[in-house]
């Protein structure tokens, strides 16, 4: 595929289903399945099929392979830096190799001052399975939790850090988040016993509801942040809280 081919997560088609598209700037191929048929990425062009990060040292000569077997295809890293894949798993070197699903899959590979890599993956499956276009269908809204003016105001003061674009954002303690509610609402009755079991009721609905990763069993121990964490990752990707929400605190 040339430099020029438009981006992967348009879709792409092939007759016979379980074709691999791989595709970075420079260009990309296309491969039909096959049992142990392999396409090298990285960054030695005459060597690899398809050349990544060419003008980056830190980006290995062979990052990677993508290989075919069991009838679907694997992603395995060999380089020195972990590729990273969706949802921020990191698939070091040597690790076992990961399945590709149907579809579209980004692959990521850090280089030198903060830069991005990316070689886009497409399986094709079979043609019943491509979605067609749905121009004038309704916008289906996400998910969002109904929450009381307490829960909303003591989370939003708990991941304030999150909603004001923190780069690694982390909540507040119990203890903090209970103080700076006392400070915008003297004597409502802050404490920390309070803002815990406010938010824990959130977190129990919305596990309850299906949202992994919010039980302790879900996450294992030690559990640290963990649980506050993805109960405000998961408030955020629902548009549950929006930044927006931050004026709440001047509001209190």
């Amino acid at each position: 595929m040339p430099a020029t081919h438009g981006s992967l997560a348009r879709g792409a088609s092939a007759p016979l289903p379980g074709t691999l598209f791989a595709l970075a700037l420079t260009g990309g191929m296309t491969l039909g399945p096959g049992e142990g048929r392999e396409v090298l990425f990285g960054r030695n062009r005459p060597e690899v099929h398809v050349c990544l990060g060419e003008d980056d040292a830190q980006v290995s000569r062979h990052q990677g392979t993508l290989t075919h077997r069991d009838g679907r295809w694997w992603v395995g890293n060999v380089g020195r830096l972990p590729l990273r894949l969706a949802e921020s798993r990191l698939l070091f070197r040597h690790e076992e190799p990961l399945p590709l699903g149907t579809g579209y899959t980004p692959l990521f590979i850090g280089g030198t001052r903060g830069r991005e890599h990316l070689m886009e993956v497409f399986v094709t499956g079979p043609e019943t399975e491509r979605p067609g276009p749905r121009h004038t269908e309704v916008t289906r809204p996400p998910r969002v939790w109904v929450l009381t003016e307490q829960e909303r105001l003591a989370l939003v003061v708990l991941g304030r850090r999150y909603l004001a674009h923190d780069p690694r954002p982390q909540p507040l303690t119990w203890r903090q988040t209970a103080a700076e509610l006392a400070a915008v609402q003297p004597g409502e009755g802050w404490t920390d016993k309070r803002v815990e079991h406010l938010v824990n009721g959130v977190r129990v609905r919305l596990s309850r509801d299906g949202v992994p990763w919010l039980t302790r069993e879900e996450v294992g121990e030690p559990v640290g942040n963990a649980l506050n964490d993805h109960l405000l990752r998961a408030l955020l990707a629902s548009t549950t809280l929006v930044p927006m929400d931050l004026a709440l605190i001047d509001a209190a």
